[in-house]
């Protein structure tokens, strides 16, 4: 997706509170990461199968270890984990796609 630099910059900006936990042999992971691509969105890419520290906050934080699962941080300091690859990609889809942005 191509937007200016001012517009990709506020992109990157919103997209640092990200992390994607994933695997990389997943389908359903390839599938985040396939619409993160498309809407030029770069987030932290956490392996959760190779990874003990990233299982173990997965684990911690989201309560199960199941891929991909989405790290929200929030300005108020809390995360929000979103699962499923569907409604992950939904979620990115309504904050970063322009038709939807500021949603």
């Amino acid at each position: 997706m191509a937007r200016d630099e001012d517009a990709q910059s506020a992109v990157d900006d919103a997209a640092s509170g990200l992390a994607l936990y994933q695997f990389r042999s997943c389908p359903f992971c390839i599938r985040v990461r396939k619409e993160l691509a498309r809407l030029g969105v770069t987030v932290e890419l956490r392996d959760a199968q190779n990874d003990s520290e990233h299982r173990a906050a997965l684990a911690a934080g989201g309560g199960r270890v199941k891929v991909p699962c989405l790290r929200i941080a929030h300005d108020d300091g809390t995360d929000e984990w979103l699962y499923e690859s569907a409604d992950i990609n939904a979620w990115l889809r309504k904050r970063f796609e322009p038709d939807h942005a500021g949603g």
